[in-house]
């Protein structure tokens, strides 16, 4: 969808310059932001060196596993459907915990296998429980407490104070986690999952 997206962006430029004879500008342009984004490119690389390899010497030291048991009192509410004991509470918990400290290479595996335990749990197959769904829209919001990539960028674009984002960010992430929540939690409500057994007369 994104490359038919990105694809009409560009036929359009063209369209649009051939049609107001400016058609040289929008080349001029494409060359020069090609430019610009090679530029801020190779300026990305130190930063995000730093910011990752920092925040990989933080998993290594056991942080994610810290931020892991101090949310479980929280998700177990927000997950009453997975059994105690169940290695995929674990799996949420180390995922959204990475997701949170902005390890995207971490916590990308760590939901796959979150999102494969909750299946083995859904007896309908063919439809997402509420486990999953639940897990799918904090997931999908994610509190970020560390911003890198944006700290990064604002770093490569000569920002004077690329971390003072970080403040909205978190509160910004963190208000969309929360209506993400609430949204799954009263669409659980008014529509309630069906059981298996039940007859679909639609």
């Amino acid at each position: 969808m994104l490359t038919w997206i990105w694809l009409g962006l560009v036929v359009g430029s063209v369209v649009v310059g051939a049609f107001t004879g400016r058609l040289d500008e929008v080349t001029k342009a494409a060359f020069d932001m090609a430019g610009t984004a090679v530029t801020i490119a190779i300026s990305l690389i130190g930063v995000m060196s730093l910011w990752l390899g920092l925040m990989r010497v933080a998993e290594k030291a056991g942080l994610i596993q810290l931020l892991a048991r101090a949310l479980k009192p929280v998700f177990r509410r927000l997950f009453p459907e997975i059994p105690d004991g169940h290695p995929a509470l674990g799996s949420i918990l180390l995922n959204v915990s990475a997701s949170w400290l902005g390890l995207g290479n971490a916590a990308t595996p760590l939901g796959l296998k979150a999102m494969e335990q909750l299946q083995e749990l859904n007896p309908l197959k063919d439809t997402a429980s509420n486990s999953q769904v639940t897990f799918l829209a904090i997931n999908t919001a994610s509190i970020t407490l560390i911003p890198a990539t944006i700290i990064a960028l604002r770093a490569g674009a000569g920002s004077a104070n690329p971390t003072e984002i970080v403040g909205t960010t978190l509160v910004a992430s963190g208000c969309a986690t929360v209506t993400a929540v609430l949204a799954s939690r009263l669409l659980q409500r008014f529509f309630p999952a069906r059981r298996a057994g039940e007859v679909n007369d639609a």
